[in-house]
């Protein structure tokens, strides 16, 4: 019996129809009433419309074991294929939970790694959807395998092209580790979590009762592990900031940082900053109000806002350019540098140097945080990571030192030793080995302890210590800095720096990769 051309047309259009229904209409009535999109509402919320191109669509699961030959949902539980992001290309997999519970088979890992292998190939970003069970159970070590294949592509994929996992549901086991290599990891807050072993597992090994939201929740996770970079209010929240984070961004390392035309005029006084550092140099004052008054707009999309607030990171743009900004925050611990945002800024140092996105360092620094606690968490180790990042970093490196630069920490925040390539200082800037308390306390310490009047000597010397030492112009006389500038001069210099250096090209010498401390 022969069909007709249009019988075959009806043919693929019921499966289409098929494909669309995901795991049925029952399961995807409960997923809604849960306060979540299905993984196709998610690709239309996140992509341009009409441009979603799939793939694999009609691909089901090979397993036979546990009756599972009769349980057969076309594209098994995962969409991928590509579209575009404010017109840019990306490539995407979105899990949907109402097959399987997202369970990764073998043919589901199949999909990933095919999409990831052809972004990686094409230059164009990847976006992962996050919304599974785990492992599919049935599949035993072929799901394990799947799992470790696409953990090697988002590896041979790290720096060559941005990588984004939107965590949408539950992401448990072996599941994590894939996001854990991406660049950037999304969370929604009271639907989404993330932990290696569940609350019940816990509770049996352990004895702590903690919930799921507690143990590896947005929150949990955006401000005490620092795993995710962005708790979101709900799954649209989330995919509109993909979007926004997108616009920041290269398509891969190939690509120069993105510019957007800008009305905000290069040259612009920003007056305000005349004002902004306290005359009393203990006197905190928030970072972020520099850093919104400099760039175009205002507008500062920071990463890692809730974890290690001590230390800002972030996007920005400069006359249009796409800029990463560092800074550390005297509002909180002083600006000291830990363990946390120590990590925190190296992490995304690397990132804007894998994507060719120029450096800004805004520098007010005492020092690394004192006590048992950090040094016996491998503050050193940890510490290293940014001054080795910093130094291994080839795109155009800009500082600004605002107020303190002390001891190591002033080394570690860009200086002009680590390669950076304009040191730029306020008249405040106060750039010494530490303090002047600290410092004439061990210099003068006889001349203070035989004094008659210990108090007014060491006042004395303190006040003469911080006109000689405690300023710019010894490091500026050495070359360090480059320009001692008046703060309202901000951002016309640091746009001068950016047009001097955007055809800036560094090397590091050949070798296979270098071992940073871990």
């Amino acid at each position: 019996m022969e069909f007709t051309v249009r019988e075959k047309i009806k043919e693929l259009e019921l499966k289409n129809k098929q494909a669309y229904a995901g795991g049925g209409e029952e399961r995807l009535k409960k997923q809604k009433e849960g306060g979540r999109l299905s993984a196709r509402e998610r690709l239309d919320v996140l992509l341009d419309p009409g441009s979603f191109v799939e793939m694999d669509r009609f691909v089901t699961h090979r397993c036979t074991n546990f009756g599972m030959t009769d349980k057969k949902f076309l594209g098994d539980g995962v969409i991928t294929g590509y579209g575009r992001v404010n017109g840019k290309l990306v490539y995407v997999y979105s899990q949907d939970f109402t097959v399987f519970g997202g369970s990764l088979s073998r043919t589901q890992a199949n999909k990933i790694c095919k999409v990831l292998e052809m972004a990686t190939k094409n230059g164009a970003p990847m976006i992962g959807i996050n919304d599974s069970g785990g492992a599919r159970i049935q599949e035993g070590v072929e799901a394990l395998g799947g799992y470790a294949d696409i953990f090697l592509k988002n590896t041979l994929a790290s720096g060559v092209i941005p990588q984004i996992s939107a965590i949408m549901g539950p992401c448990a086991g072996g599941a994590v580790y894939s996001p854990s290599i991406t660049d950037f990891i999304f969370m929604v807050k009271d639907t989404s979590y993330m932990f290696v072993t569940g609350p019940d597992v816990i509770k049996t090994v352990t004895h702590e009762d903690v919930t799921k939201e507690a143990l590896g929740g947005a929150v949990a996770h955006s401000t005490k592990s620092g795993v995710a970079h962005f708790a979101t209010d709900n799954d649209k929240h989330c995919l509109l900031m993909i979007r926004e984070l997108l616009n920041f961004l290269p398509s891969n390392n190939l690509d120069d940082a993105p510019v957007i035309p800008t009305s905000d005029p290069a040259d612009r006084l920003c007056e305000k900053l005349n004002d902004v550092i306290p005359d009393n140099p203990k006197k905190p004052y928030d970072i972020k109000d520099i850093i919104k008054e400099v760039v175009d707009e205002g507008y500062f999309l920071e990463v890692h806002d809730g974890y290690a607030k001590n230390v800002v990171v972030g996007f920005a743009r400069l006359n249009g350019r796409s800029v990463g900004i560092v800074a550390n925050q005297p509002a909180i611990l002083a600006g000291c540098l830990n363990i946390d945002a120590s990590k925190k800024a190296a992490r995304f140092v690397r990132f804007c140097d894998a994507f060719n996105i120029p450096l800004i360092t805004l520098v007010d620094v005492p020092g690394f945080l004192p006590g048992t606690d950090q040094e016996w968490n491998g503050i050193i180790t940890h510490g290293a990571k940014l001054l080795y990042a910093y130094a291994e970093a080839t795109v155009p490196k800009i500082t600004l030192i605002t107020r303190k630069a002390y001891g190591g920490a002033y080394d570690v925040m860009a200086s002009k030793h680590l390669r950076a390539d304009i040191n730029l200082a306020y008249p405040s800037a106060e750039i010494a080995v530490m303090g002047p308390e600290g410092a004439v306390n061990i210099i003068f310490r006889e001349q203070i302890k035989n004094s008659k009047d210990p108090n007014s000597t060491r006042k004395e010397l303190t006040d003469d210590y911080q006109r000689t030492f405690a300023n710019p112009y010894r490091a500026a006389e050495l070359g360090y800095v480059d320009e001692v500038i008046e703060p309202a001069l901000t951002r016309k210099r640091l746009i001068d720096s950016l047009e001097m250096l955007k055809n800036k090209h560094d090397t590091v010498p050949a070798k296979k990769h270098g071992n940073i401390p871990l």
